[in-house]
């Protein structure tokens, strides 16, 4: 139900895209306002072939829902599952005396507000709407000052929609034809595989280089706290030994000027410089300063969540909407650094309240945003208000208050002053038994003024790597000072190849690249791992080996299309757009037709050049093995023989020895005797689905009814091992029994009964009816008349059993507040909080899934909605109101009786 403040002086109907931002608005405008969700986007460029209206089925572009051969016109039609949410708001308009348009203030938002007039056809006065945070005050004042609609934010938002339409209607069937069906392809989705795909190339590639050097624990001989300190060996007779920076990715030192250890080397001279004297060479002291972070934009956020709570890009962004539609931070989706003058104020007030006067600077602290192109201006993530809630005021739980609390941190550390100390290195000096002059170095840090770190310290990539409030005290030293070696031991290094992205990496790096948008960092990660082009070896990003195929192609055959120049300069084209510095028309066309033949449409035209074999196929280095990506999955070939790949088998995993090492592994195969019936040989083997028994038809086998018959035609049995079977111990009667199936019982009522095992567990049918067996056993020994029986019963839906208890307790969901458990479904495991239901994806497992990942899985789920049959598509009714929601023209008249 819409929210109704009652009437007073005329009604206003304000729309804005989600209920629960629809809820919190109601609550803070007064009497006369009907607010109303549009639930997203009500229209869009037809997703199936029947969503395109009959009138334009016959036109050569309509698959792509873009007029390519007239000024790119879109074919907008309305949303089928949204019809009647439209009918409704047309409904709410024909009583209203003014029309708000209250969606989000960036490019998406703006085209949402502009859809909902083209399709609504207002005949009253129609507002503009625009805030940043959803407060009494922000809401007012929203109401009090609208605009018009920003025809150039429309127009790139318009313009990345089909620059994305095209990009993948275009290049999607290229894979289908040349890797496997069913891939997609994407303007930026492409780009980031990737990414991901050649790190995993640099790993493949990498060699690993052994290092050795000396780990001293030296004592100042002084009665002091600390009394010790470790130091590292650095040089040997003025030669600075290497470290792993020293070292290329072959293996090989980058120069001949360092010295390089190793194991016997650097045990041999640990023993000559056993009882050396050792003395301080040099005490450098600087000052160390480390000023406070800036307030969270879209991607940091994304970054530091990923850190600190656990969470995915795509989980941040959505219990970030939730705090923001429900009024507790400001708009999530934001390029901008910048606080405003009330904002500052709260986030001053608050940190001299909790930590002092001492810690807060006499003037604010002002950030520069580092993203290049800045979308709108919008304010940084940060609480909602003029005077900020703590997370212990808010009255939120579980991750809700998580994130918000880390928001609400970062806000106010911004605000507060530089963390100060002193960061000191030494080194110290030392001569072995045969002479040699070694040198050894130790740093240390120390913090007198902890400011900002008192409110907020951010988390690393690396955990190699110190936090920003670590300390490491050395005593005090001074040149000359002699020491004492407590301990001196040999220590061995690798250099390790570079790290796979995580999401938060790869998101910093998507950024740095300028590849894409912030706001869309966090679906462009969930399509590639839903797509299967990327799996999680727990927070790491592996690529498949269908996205080295995918990659493969891409690169050869549409090189500049996942170039990352020329994807970041597509952004720019799009912000040219929006700032009226280039057209959208121009632009396109430059993209689909190019200039010199070198557009969209010409690099789909030839797919001739094209090996779908030798695209999909990568030798292992130093065999003769390859390994090719199939219709099925990843195989390796050597000479015709062939042995699946694991799923789970990181690329940089399969070397040599593990290549070799599947192959050697048994088939999987046995050979269970001869069909006394048939004459043909029956095996046991292991396939994508489990274990299975079939049957072997022989080449030159004569037909029953003696017709010739190619062999295609002479299909073998084949069936799945009941549950209670084993590859190892299934037998020849098993086999054949199993063969058997379906088996036929009799008939009941004229209709045949067969007893079959099926997917979901072994059952009879009759006809279009069929009932579940309790056992598999009883697939061999039901009788018809014990059918019959059944059969006469009702139809028992859901498990006739118990309910089972569930397999895990997680917790609480942060969306419904419920507990969430894991269950074993007919389809396999899946979280539950009682209301929704979503199953587990490949890499996700029973033991290791925790509450965060389960939250992320059941908010995917309550996005994309229930299932449900979609309304015939060639009804009259369904046809009108593809009609009605049609729009071929461009944006004339977008600004009548916008105010």
């Amino acid at each position: 139900m819409p929210a109704n403040n009652g009437n007073a002086g005329g009604t206003r109907l304000v729309i804005v895209e989600s209920p629960a931002k629809a809820k919190t608005i109601a609550g803070y405008l007064g009497r006369g306002y009907i607010v109303e969700s549009s639930i997203g986007h009500i229209r869009d460029l037809p997703e199936r072939a029947d969503d395109i209206p009959e009138k334009f089925k016959s036109e050569a572009w309509a698959r792509l829902g873009v007029n390519v051969d007239h000024e790119f016109e879109p074919l907008y039609v309305v949303n089928p599952d949204k019809k009647s949410q439209v009918s409704k708001l047309k409904q709410l308009l024909k009583d209203a005396d003014e029309l708000y348009l209250a969606t989000d203030e960036d490019r998406e938002g703006e085209a949402i507000a502009w859809h909902l007039q083209e399709v609504l056809k207002p005949k009253v006065p129609v507002h503009r709407m625009v805030f940043h945070e959803i407060t009494p005050q922000a809401i007012q004042d929203a109401v009090s000052n609208p605009r018009s609609l920003n025809l150039r934010l429309v127009d790139a938002q318009e313009t990345r929609r089909i620059l994305d339409r095209l990009y993948g209607y275009e290049v999607s069937p290229v894979l289908w034809k040349k890797v496997k069906p069913r891939l997609s392809a994407g303007r930026v989705q492409s780009v980031a595989t990737r990414l991901v795909v050649e790190r995993e190339r640099e790993r493949i590639a990498f060699t690993s280089a052994a290092y050795w050097d000396l780990a001293a624990l030296f004592d100042v001989g002084r009665d002091e706290d600390p009394r010790s300190f470790n130091a590292t060996l650095t040089g040997v007779d003025g030669r600075r030994v290497a470290q792993g920076r020293d070292f290329a990715t072959t293996g090989a030192l980058k120069s001949a000027d360092v010295l390089h250890l190793d194991e016997q080397a650097a045990r041999a001279l640990a023993t000559r410089l056993e009882g050396a004297a050792y003395s301080v060479t040099s005490v450098e002291s600087k000052p160390y300063t480390r000023r406070p972070y800036a307030p969270f934009r879209t991607t940091t956020l994304q970054q530091e969540a990923s850190r600190k709570l656990g969470f995915s890009a795509k989980y941040t962004m959505q219990v970030a909407q939730k705090l923001y539609e429900n009024g507790y931070i400001t708009y999530m989706r934001t390029d901008s650094t910048t606080l405003s003058e009330t904002a500052l104020a709260a986030a001053r007030s608050q940190a001299v309240r909790l930590y002092g006067a001492e810690y807060v600077p006499d003037k604010p602290r002002v950030y520069a945003s580092k993203v290049k192109n800045a979308q709108e201006a919008h304010e940084a993530i940060r609480p909602s208000g003029d005077e900020f809630r703590t997370p212990g005021e808010t009255g939120l739980s579980g991750d809700m208050v998580r994130l918000y609390e880390l928001i609400w941190q970062r806000t106010v550390a911004s605000q507060m002053k530089d963390a100060t100390g002193e960061s000191v290195s030494v080194r110290i000096a030392g001569t072995s038994s045969t002479g040699e002059r070694v040198e050894f170095g130790a740093s240390g840090r120390t913090i007198t003024f902890y400011g900002f770190l008192k409110a907020y310290v951010e988390a690393t990539d690396d955990p190699s790597t110190d936090r920003d409030d670590s300390v490491s005290r050395l005593p005090n030293l001074a040149e000359g000072d002699p020491l004492t070696a407590l301990e001196l031991s040999a220590e061995g290094h690798s250099t390790r190849p570079p790290s796979r992205f995580t999401e938060a990496s790869l998101v910093k790096e998507l950024e740095d690249r300028e590849i894409g948008r912030p706001s869309t960092y966090a679906s462009i990660i969930g399509t590639i791992l839903d797509r299967g082009y990327v799996f999680k070896k727990g927070t790491a990003l592996v690529p498949s080996f269908l996205a080295f195929a995918v990659v493969n192609l891409l690169e050869r055959h549409f090189g500049h299309l996942v170039d990352y120049d020329f994807t970041a300069e597509m952004e720019k084209v799009l912000d040219d757009i929006a700032n009226a510095r280039a057209e959208r028309v121009p632009e396109l066309r430059r993209f689909y037709y190019g200039e010199q033949g070198d557009g969209l449409k010409e690099l789909v035209s030839d797919l001739g050049e094209i090996d779908a074999r030798e695209i999909s196929s990568f030798a292992i280095k130093d065999t003769d093995i390859v390994i090719r990506v199939g219709r099925y999955g990843p195989y390796l070939d050597r000479d015709g023989a062939r042995v699946n790949v694991p799923e789970d088998l990181a690329p940089d995993e399969l070397t040599a020895e593990k290549a070799e090492e599947l192959f050697n592994q048994p088939s999987g195969e046995r050979l269970l005797g001869p069909d006394p019936v048939s004459g043909r040989t029956v095996v046991a083997k292991t396939g994508r689905f489990g274990p299975y028994v079939t049957e072997v038809v022989p080449d030159d086998e004569a037909p029953a009814d003696g017709k010739k018959r190619a062999k295609k035609d002479a299909k073998p049995r084949t069936s799945s091992l009941l549950k209670s079977m084993s590859l190892d111990t299934v037998t020849l009667e098993d086999a054949l029994k199993l063969l058997s199936l379906p088996r036929v019982l009799g008939e009941i009522d004229g209709e045949e009964v067969t007893a079959h095992n099926g997917k979901f567990g072994p059952y009879i049918k009759k006809g279009t009816d069929s009932r579940s067996l309790a056992s598999e056993d009883e697939l061999f020994t039901m009788t018809v008349e014990q059918a019959k029986e059944l059969f006469a019963q009702p139809k028992q839906r859901g498990r006739r059993a118990a309910a089972a208890p569930p397999l895990r307790e997680l917790g609480a969901d942060p969306v419904s507040g419920k507990p969430v458990v894991v269950k074993e479904g007919r389809f396999g495991p899946y979280v539950t909080d009682g209301e929704t239901n979503a199953s587990l994806r490949k890499d996700d497992s029973v033991e290791q899934i925790t509450i965060e990942r389960a939250a992320e899985l059941l908010a995917d789920r309550r996005a994309r909605g229930t299932t449900t049959k979609r309304p015939p598509a060639k009804t009259a009714a369904a046809k009108g109101g593809a009609k009605a929601g049609t729009k071929t023209s461009t944006k004339t008249g977008a600004r009548a009786g916008t105010k």
